[in-house]
């Protein structure tokens, strides 16, 4: 498949919309976050108007809600719209509080659209893959970053991959469930050397 200049015209309007914003702790650009979601949307199969979706997955989440999804509408459609809205916890300003949000957001993946699944996925893909890596880098001072703390992100983590194995196990959905038990197994071992060398103190 060759990208044609809608989704060329979406990198450029998904970075004027990002441009202020970087990643929780890392100060990294968030366009990488939003680059990266769609490479792995391309790399799973992803039409382009999923891999558009991709790039503007947290544009009504965090840059002007209802306005920004008509805006979205606009430029590049019906389609790309209705998955950017299924990709988004919420379009309210203030935004609900955290574990409601997540809730519904896991309620609603059985029944969301194939194409909201993966571009979904591919986010709670490298989500997870990124914590991982900082987890190894930071260790447990990573979850001063998560509103959940450690027990809420990986409640969410196991809950969605959970939801989105009810209705179908694809091979992105498989690799997405590696990490996030690569990530509960790192915590885990953690917890354990942590107690261990409590046992050893007394």
């Amino acid at each position: 498949m060759i990208l044609s200049s809608h989704f060329r015209e979406a990198l450029v309007y998904a970075c004027e919309l990002h441009a202020e914003q970087v990643r929780k702790g890392s100060g990294v650009p968030y366009v990488a976050h939003l680059l990266g979601v769609a490479s792995i949307a391309l790399e799973y199969g992803a039409k382009e108007d999923e891999a558009i979706a991709a790039l503007l997955h947290d544009a009504i989440e965090d840059q002007g809600g209802v306005s920004t999804k008509q805006e979205i509408q606009r430029r590049f459609g019906e389609t790309v719209a209705t998955i950017v809205d299924g990709c988004s916890d919420t379009d309210q300003i203030p935004k609900p509080p955290w574990r409601e949000r997540k809730q519904a957001y896991i309620d609603h993946i059985p029944n969301a659209e194939a194409s909201v699944r993966l571009v979904s996925a591919a986010d709670k893909l490298y989500n997870a893959r990124s914590i991982v890596q900082d987890y190894r880098q930071v260790g447990e001072a990573i979850w001063e970053r998560f509103t959940g703390g450690a027990s809420g992100t990986l409640w969410y983590y196991r809950a969605i991959v959970d939801a989105f194995k009810r209705v179908e196990i694809t091979p992105l959905v498989e690799e997405l469930d590696r990490v996030v038990s690569q990530l509960e197994q790192l915590v885990s071992s953690e917890s354990t050397d942590k107690t261990l060398e409590k046992t050893r103190l007394y």
